[in-house]
């Protein structure tokens, strides 16, 4: 077992504790059987080797969206249907948060802290304690608020954006991820250990409705450019699963290569494509959303993780966290253009642009450290030493309408 196999099982193997909550969900259904009863943590996929594109969702129910069904009500209006992320352009702040001052904030998963980093000095110049396991750091829907994602703390704490500081905290189960519908009606919170969506009403954090999810390690989401549905990552089973927002139902599930391990996810600029993050396949798959099948694998680089899109939503960026790598890709083309190497090494995971683009920031999950990217030529421009762990930081703030949660997905 190589190294980066070794990280990757002690990275998964510190987030799944109960492994009896897969067997129960095994037993719901015979026809997800196969999946859950795989390791928890499958073995690395051999090194180049592109995995196969033509398998099918398990539910025909999969394929009964469209990309022409009508908005999900009370979502703000779609601007361009060529590109849902046009108001994320640079600089494109929205009032709300034009005051804020401009912050990197990293939860440190190891040392259960947030420090908080100037991202003109490059300095950390602030640091404050936390619930235990922070995950990822989550802009509120209305852009007013961070909360940071306490996972095995059973917690998320307010941040103040405007003074940086901690304010209260709320207890919430199992937060290790959280998204808002598209019409801010819920909080979305990923109860990974759980294997569960769990639906909260966003002004006081109340659970409302659990949903379970038939697969182990459901940790990041999208969801489709009409706000009518969600397709998560399922990083235990190697699986998605889509799932409706209006009616909470599950809509089916689609199955990766064998022993895969999908991380983050995102949805193309008109939505007619999902690229989702495979560790273990060391690249980017793209779906179909709307019959839910793969279309296409993108190799990128050893551990591909986290996404990010520029601000003119051309370019995405990959994070290859066992490689020390990222992947640009040209999504008119769905190939990648250029990898930015991190000197002497790194572990690049979650992240995200600066407000005019100019600037990639990333955790370094395994070296205690940030990276900041320059974007027009790939150059290392910092980087910075933190806690242990550094996980899925927020750049903040950032431009758009509205937030859909996670560490800032904008639209």
């Amino acid at each position: 077992m190589g190294l980066g196999v070794v990280t990757l099982v002690q990275d998964a193997m510190s987030r799944q504790r109960a492994v009896t909550a897969g067997a129960l969900v095994c037993a719901v259904s015979m026809t997800v059987l196969a999946s859950c009863s795989r390791p928890s943590v499958p073995a690395e996929t051999t090194a180049g080797a592109a995995p196969s594109v033509n398998a099918a969702a398990t539910s025909a129910n999969a394929a009964a969206t469209s990309a022409n069904d009508t908005p999900l009500a009370g979502m703000p209006p779609i601007l361009d249907a060529d590109n849902i992320y046009s108001a994320d352009g640079p600089g494109n702040l929205s009032p709300t948060v034009a005051r804020f001052p401009s912050r990197i904030y990293v939860p440190n998963s190891g040392s259960n802290s947030v420090d908080v980093i100037d991202p003109v000095s490059f300095k950390v110049i602030n640091h404050f304690a936390v619930g235990r396991q922070p995950q990822h750091i989550t802009p509120s829907y209305d852009l007013e608020h961070l909360w940071v994602l306490n996972d095995l703390g059973d917690s998320i704490t307010e941040i103040e954006p405007a003074t940086t500081k901690k304010g209260k905290t709320i207890r919430v189960k199992d937060p290790y991820n959280m998204y808002f519908t598209p019409d801010g009606k819920f909080a979305v919170v990923v109860a990974e250990r759980e294997s569960k969506l769990n639906f909260l009403n966003p002004s006081d954090m109340k659970l409302i409705e659990s949903v379970p999810v038939p697969c182990r390690g459901v940790d990041h989401l999208d969801f489709s450019a009409n706000g009518r549905f969600l397709i998560a990552s399922c990083e235990f089973a190697g699986m998605l699963v889509k799932v409706d927002v209006s009616t909470r139902r599950v809509l089916g599930t689609l199955t990766l290569e064998a022993g895969g391990m999908p991380q983050d996810v995102r949805s193309s600029p008109d939505g007619k494509l999902f690229y989702v993050a495979d560790m273990t396949a060391n690249g980017v798959y793209v779906i179909d959303p709307y019959s839910f099948t793969r279309v296409e694998f993108i190799p990128t680089g050893k551990g591909a993780h986290g996404i990010s899109l520029s601000r003119d939503a051309r370019l995405m960026y990959v994070s290859n966290r066992a490689a020390a790598s990222v992947s640009v890709i040209d999504l008119a083309t769905r190939k990648v253009i250029t990898k930015w190497e991190i000197p002497g090494g790194g572990s690049p995971d979650m992240g995200g642009l600066s407000a005019d683009g100019a600037t990639l920031w990333l955790s370094g999950r395994y070296n205690r450290e940030v990276y900041a990217f320059d974007t027009r030529d790939g150059r290392l421009l910092a980087r910075i030493k933190v806690g242990k762990g550094p996980h899925g930081l927020a750049v903040y703030p950032q431009p758009g309408r509205y937030s859909l949660g996670h560490n800032g997905l904008f639209r």
